[in-house]
């Protein structure tokens, strides 16, 4: 199943929003992620930390992240590859129509599992007045977008089990492989052909990649391999006299 590549003329049919949040937004966010990121870890490394609120209190605390985590994972792999990997890569062993039903049922079982972890973890967050007064505006912030951003995910669900083709799921990814490719108007008039949840999912994503050097989520690219080649640490512990 091929869709052809939408004629700039759609445009026509959109509104300058649409054309701006999904034809050109994507680059400013991607300029700012970039930039902020390195920027932050120029100036300010210390700060480049999950902030973390398990030694506050534990309970509760593996269980929330553990659920978040893993769901979070599978719903962020399934994005990348799903909507960047070109479709005649896969072809001839899964059709599109396929792909989407396996999107739909993988997608929505780890947005489930990443749905009751968010929850338990905004619960600790906001109630707990120890955790709540040692977190930040961003820390708040971030949880809530993300809640937002998840349940966008989750209601376009039942959006795509109305058409089981698999032409939503290539229009998406050829917005994105568009987009990566740098054509961005040819990206701005699949727009034209796409459910409002899907736009609205897509715009927080993007609102999210623009603000994810100044907030907690900068760790996502943090890895402690360096860990691996250190030496050895002799740790001596007291002995009561």
């Amino acid at each position: 199943m091929n869709i052809a590549d939408p004629s700039v003329q759609s445009l026509a049919n959109l509104s300058w929003l649409q054309i701006f949040l999904f034809g050109v937004y994507p680059y400013i966010a991607l300029t700012i992620a970039i930039i902020g990121t390195w920027v932050r870890f120029d100036l300010s490394q210390y700060s480049w930390k999950t902030g973390s609120s398990q030694m506050l209190r534990t309970k509760n605390m593996r269980l929330a992240s553990n659920l978040f985590h893993v769901g979070i994972i599978v719903v962020l792999l399934g994005h990348l590859f799903g909507m960047l990997t070109p479709h005649f890569l896969y072809d001839r062993f899964i059709s599109a129509g396929h792909k989407q039903i396996l999107a739909v049922v993988v997608g929505g079982i780890a947005g489930v599992f990443c749905w009751f972890g968010l929850v338990m973890l905004m619960w600790r967050r906001f109630t707990d007045d120890r955790i709540s007064n040692t977190s930040s505006f961003s820390d708040k912030l971030i949880l809530v977008l993300l809640f937002i951003q998840l349940n966008l995910g989750l209601i376009s669900i039942f959006t795509s089990v109305k058409h089981l083709d698999g032409f939503t799921m290539m229009n998406l990814a050829g917005w994105a492989q568009d987009i990566t490719i740098l054509r961005p108007w040819q990206a701005a008039a699949r727009i034209e052909q796409t459910d409002l949840i899907y736009q609205l999912h897509m715009a927080l994503g993007i609102t999210l990649i623009a603000i994810f050097p100044f907030t907690r989520l900068i760790h996502i690219i943090s890895a402690p391999v360096w860990y691996l080649g250190r030496r050895y640490q002799i740790v001596r512990q007291k002995r009561s006299q």
